[in-house]
């Protein structure tokens, strides 16, 4: 089970805030038993890229390597 502060990979677009599948984001609030997600999407520099309501289908716990990426990091060799 997701949970708060779980770190997430999108698994669909979220065109209305520029977020595209396979975006990594941390999950910021839980709603209703965890029937629904709140992820923040945020940039390598810090500024946040979007914010939106997620269901559990639309997201999945993200791996090490896509962390490593969306922080800027190079690929592990």
């Amino acid at each position: 089970m997701l949970r708060e502060h779980d770190i997430v990979t999108l698994m669909v677009d979220v065109p209305e805030e520029g977020l595209k599948a396979g975006d990594v984001g941390t999950i910021i609030s839980v709603h209703g038993d965890g029937a629904e997600f709140v992820v923040e999407v945020v940039e390598p520099d810090g500024w946040t890229a979007g914010i939106a309501g997620m269901s559990p289908g639309q997201v999945r716990p993200a791996s090490a390597e896509e962390i490593r990426r969306a922080c800027g990091e190079p690929a592990a060799v």
